[in-house]
């Protein structure tokens, strides 16, 4: 419309990221982009998930590339893990305090492992709205003493407790609004920096995360499987160096921002030359912009 107005001029290329293509389209319906997908001229999609749903959409697959979210792995420096010799298994979470990010059934997988390793210790990073109740559901499962809300932290502070961590959960759940994830950035800043991870199989993840190489991967909502897993990853501390290697080799090969911000320069230069890229590459973008 902005364009049909005379106010922007160019070729209109958008990035669907999350919201965009999963509660957004649920809330509006599955229409909602009929009208872009007609006129928009290229389309990007931060993980091949998304890319999918889209196409399913209405979206021309001949279109829209995957072009995924990076980070810069220098910032985040690796690290082999070694089982502590004071005992304290050190695991830890960062995320909004919401439905999508599953830590409620991290919470209650910590309360299963607590009975045969109470030695542990869950720091969760994050703030937002579900925090008082994680804090109820953390009282009522007697867990005051191994569960810890930290609150939002900045960069520096999550690099200082991921260091001293020894595994790293991320149960993302499709939310009931609709909401699902892409590949999350935290997640791999702690594959970059060694640390075994759990989560599911949901929306993008599975394109960062290979099961029982980098860490492990279990279905939506149950707290058995995280506390299952986390149980063999406690009671197997040989195999958290290989995984955490395998990580930072994933990370760096496909999320690397140095890399994919390169790859973005050369999708619009040949946008510019009215040329439709034709190799599937991963890049960072922002959201919504007109060339």
């Amino acid at each position: 419309m902005l364009r049909q107005a005379g106010i922007i001029q160019g070729k209109i290329i958008t990035t669907f990221r999350g919201i965009d293509i999963s509660r957004y389209v649920q809330e509006q319906g599955i229409n909602v982009y009929d009208r872009l997908f007609a006129e928009g001229y290229f389309f990007l999609a931060n993980c091949k998930f998304f890319q999918k749903r889209a196409i399913s959409l209405g979206c021309n697959s001949q279109k829209i590339l995957v072009h995924g979210s990076g980070i810069d792995c220098q910032k985040f420096a690796f690290q082999p893990r070694f089982y502590p010799e004071d005992g304290q298994i050190k695991i830890a979470t960062i995320g909004r305090l919401v439905e999508k990010k599953g830590i409620e059934y991290a919470i209650r997988a910590i309360a299963k492992v607590a009975q045969t390793y109470p030695n542990i210790e869950f720091n969760i990073m994050g703030d937002d709205p579900l925090k008082e109740h994680f804090q109820q559901l953390i009282t009522e499962l007697q867990l005051d003493n191994l569960v810890k809300l930290l609150g939002w932290k900045p960069q520096p502070e999550i690099i200082e407790i991921l260091n001293k961590s020894h595994l790293f959960v991320a149960p993302s759940v499709t939310a009931r609004d609709g909401n699902q994830d892409a590949p999350v950035n935290t997640l791999k800043e702690a594959m970059a920096m060694g640390l075994p991870v759990i989560s599911t199989y949901h929306g993008g993840i599975p394109e960062l995360v290979e099961d029982g190489v980098s860490g492990f991967l279990i279905p939506e909502r149950n707290s058995n499987a995280i506390a299952h897993k986390l149980d063999y990853l406690i009671s197997h501390p040989q195999v958290w160096q290989p995984m955490g290697a395998a990580g930072r080799i994933r990370v760096e090969e496909k999320y690397d921002i140095n890399k994919l911000n390169s790859e973005l320069i050369t999708i619009y230069q040949q946008l510019l030359h009215e040329q439709l890229p034709q190799t599937e590459v991963l890049t960072y973008s922002a959201s919504s912009l007109s060339i």
